[in-house]
C-alpha cells in the first residue's frame, strides 16, 4: 500500500469574506460622495467622488481598491443613479465627456494603492503625497483628458486647458486622502499586503 500525500490547499482565487466587506464599503463611499451632488463649470462635473476612488487606492491597496472602484462602475453601468448627478447607465462610459475619467478611475486606484503598498508600514507623508499625486491625478487625467478630447471634438491642448480648473480640487482630495490613510495604517497596519520582500526588512 503506498501513501499519497495530496495538497488539500488549492490556489486561491476567491476574495475572503473581509476582502469584499471592505470593497463594498468604499464602493459604497464612492457612491455616498456623489450625494452632494456636482458642480457644474464645466463639461465635466466636479464631484466628491475622486476622492473615494482615492482613499480606495490610498487604504485598501491596488487589488481590492481596484475592485472597489469596478463594483462601483459596474453598478453604474447596468443603470444605478450612482454617479453625482443621479447620473448612470453605459452612455456615460461611452459620448459622454466624462467617460475616459472613469476609466481613468480604476487606473487611478490601482496605480494609487501599488504605490502607496511600497510606502507602507511607515507611509511617510511627501511621498505619500507624490503617489496619490500620480495616481489619483496624472493617472486618471491620463485617460480622461483624451477622451474627453475626442467626446467633444476639441484640440487636445484646448481639452488640458479646461483641465486645469480642476487641478486646486483635486490636490485638496489628494492632502485629505494621505492624511486619512495615514490614520487608518497607522491603526490597521496589515490593511495592505506588502509587496514581497519587504517582510524581511521590517
Amino acid at each position: 500500500m503506498t501513501d499519497t500525500i495530496h495538497s488539500s490547499a488549492p490556489t486561491r482565487r476567491t476574495l475572503p469574506a473581509r476582502d469584499l466587506a471592505q470593497i463594498a464599503i468604499f464602493a459604497a463611499l464612492i457612491a455616498a460622495l456623489g450625494l452632494p451632488g456636482p458642480l457644474n463649470i464645466g463639461p465635466v462635473p466636479i464631484t466628491l467622488q475622486t476622492l473615494g476612488v482615492m482613499l480606495a487606492g490610498a487604504v485598501l491597496g491596488p487589488r481590492k481598491g481596484t475592485l472597489a472602484v469596478l463594483l462601483f462602475l459596474v453598478l453604474t453601468a447596468v443603470g444605478l443613479p450612482l454617479l453625482a448627478g443621479a447620473r448612470g447607465g453605459i452612455g456615460v462610459f461611452t459620448v459622454s465627456p466624462a467617460a475616459g475619467y472613469l476609466y481613468g478611475w480604476l487606473l487611478g486606484a490601482f496605480v494609487t494603492g501599488y504605490l502607496t503598498a511600497r510606502l507602507l508600514p511607515k507611509y511617510p507623508f511627501w511621498p505619500a503625497l507624490g503617489a496619490t499625486i500620480l495616481g489619483g491625478i496624472v493617472a486618471v487625467y491620463l485617460l480622461g483628458i483624451p477622451v474627453m478630447a475626442l467626446n467633444l471634438g476639441l484640440p487636445l491642448w484646448t481639452t488640458i486647458g479646461l483641465n486645469v480648473a480642476f487641478i486646486p480640487g483635486d490636490l485638496i482630495k489628494v492632502i485629505v486622502t494621505v492624511l486619512a490613510a495615514s490614520q487608518v495604517h497607522r491603526a490597521y497596519p496589515a490593511l495592505i499586503a506588502l509587496p514581497k520582500g519587504r517582510r524581511a526588512h521590517l
